[in-house]
């Protein structure tokens, strides 16, 4: 997570651009937001006990960076989520500060403001505040691995974050975790992209911003013989987006055939989305649609990061599903019945 003064965009891979925080107009009103919107985007939930200020995204700002959350003081949350990468860490999967791998890979903070759920596979999980939790003092497996029982001293005695803290919650004589998580949630929801060729095409009436060949991959991207646009449309490239204005829930979760490794449809029994909290076989592989903005810089691809490179990606779906002919997840996704 991060910081700024005044609109500030940081260039990523292929003209793509996150916007980042930015002009701070002010938030008395519940409904304004402390940093500017494309001009495209409608503005995203945030909770009435969390309404963002220019104070609490500074101070959420200087914690995503910060070490001294994790346990051993060896990890922050931008070790996984690294600007440079559209807020991902560039791995199949993610390792935690002790070691420890993640079954999945790390998914990109891009816009997450507006992510209708949170993690890959769980519906439970609808505001930042509360995913936030997880990879502060989760231990199946271990991500930063905080100290529940309240902040570490040497965080709360800096002189820097005692100011910090001031400003961002004017009158609290006692920091708790709650006043971190909030903090957090706000800067999250602060990284918001949307200046892409694209976004310049469709919604700035720049002619020139997309080549042909991009101009002939819209078209199939939006077109019923594909059906790309189905799982990856609106302002976010995602079906499972919401916003302010949102008047329906938007999550989605989806069987692509990755894996079918007993000819029943299962997948690796660490990864089986949607199913590990419903039981239901239904739901088995179920992963929700993340957003395609900057996707050229958040690869690997897919859950569990086992999709290398996007052309891998398109050839996955031109197949309806992978084979997979050895080790140990040996079967063919293309057949899987809960697709």
């Amino acid at each position: 997570m991060r910081k700024a003064n005044g609109l500030r965009c940081i260039q990523l891979n292929q003209n793509l651009l996150i916007l980042f925080v930015a002009s701070f107009l002010g938030c008395s009103d519940p409904s304004t937001l402390p940093f500017d919107l494309p001009s495209n985007f409608p503005p995203p939930r945030q909770p009435l006990t969390n309404v963002a200020t220019p104070a609490k995204i500074e101070l959420g700002r200087h914690l995503f960076y910060e070490k001294r959350l994790s346990r051993n003081h060896s990890q922050a949350c931008s070790s996984c989520h690294l600007q440079a990468l559209a807020f991902t860490d560039g791995k199949t999967v993610s390792v935690g500060s002790t070691g420890q791998k993640h079954p999945r890979n790390s998914p990109t903070l891009t816009n997450a403001a507006y992510n209708a759920t949170y993690t890959w596979a769980n519906p439970h999980l609808t505001e930042l505040e509360t995913q936030i939790l997880v990879p502060l003092f989760g231990d199946a497996p271990v991500e930063l691995g905080a100290k529940s029982t309240a902040p570490p001293d040497e965080l709360l005695n800096a002189p820097e974050y005692q100011m910090l803290f001031q400003e961002a919650f004017p009158g609290v004589e006692t920091v708790t975790w709650d006043h971190i998580v909030q903090a957090l949630a706000c800067f999250v929801r602060s990284m918001v992209s949307g200046d892409s060729p694209f976004d310049k095409f469709v919604y700035q009436n720049d002619a020139s911003a997309l080549s042909d060949s991009a101009l002939r991959g819209m078209e199939l991207f939006y077109s019923e013989r594909l059906e790309c646009h189905h799982c990856h449309g609106g302002f976010n490239f995602t079906e499972s987006s919401v916003h302010k204005n949102s008047a329906f829930s938007a999550a989605r979760f989806h069987n692509t055939g990755l894996y079918n490794i007993d000819g029943q449809g299962a997948y690796p029994p660490d990864n089986t989305g949607l199913f590990d909290l419903t039981d239901n076989p239904e739901d088995m592989g179920k992963f929700r649609a993340p957003t395609l903005r900057n996707i050229a810089v958040t690869g690997p691809y897919m859950h569990d990061g086992s999709v290398v490179s996007l052309t891998d990606v398109l050839k996955l779906y031109e197949d309806g599903g992978r084979l997979i002919q050895d080790g140990p997840w040996t079967g063919d996704g293309r057949a899987n019945q809960w697709k």
